[in-house]
């Protein structure tokens, strides 16, 4: 059965700094889009961004452009974001997924698609 593990997450305080992992099995991360997601308390979840197979194109949703960073290690079959300049209003659980609707996925803006959902890692941030 696919599986993914989101871990890194952690309490930072406003303007740190977290690098979040997704480690898969069962599958290669290289042939499929992957995306991170969050859920506030009290909001729905929302898409933060994905990477496209292959170490195609990636996207990121408008509140962490610049911000946060997506990458894959092949090596590892595990994928990272990298989460710069954090601030309160990152403060969410942390969940990676993918799109296994077939081979060499790609990332959309609408971030649909994705399924095998992680058991998510919480990231806080305050001072």
């Amino acid at each position: 059965q696919v599986q993914l593990v989101e871990s890194g997450g952690g309490l930072v305080q406003p303007g740190g700094s977290l690098r979040l992992s997704c480690a898969a099995s069962r599958f290669t991360v290289d042939y499929y889009a992957i995306g991170w997601f969050r859920q506030a308390p009290g909001k729905e979840r929302e898409g933060v961004g994905c990477i496209s197979s292959s170490g195609g194109r990636t996207y990121y949703t408008d509140s962490v452009k610049g911000r946060f960073t997506i990458s894959r290690d092949n090596a590892k079959n595990t994928v990272f974001l990298q989460m710069n300049s954090l601030k309160p209003e990152d403060t969410a659980v942390y969940y990676c997924a993918a799109d296994l609707r077939g081979l060499f996925t790609v990332c959309e803006s609408s971030m649909t698609g994705f399924g095998s959902w992680g058991q998510g890692t919480q990231v806080t941030v305050s001072s």
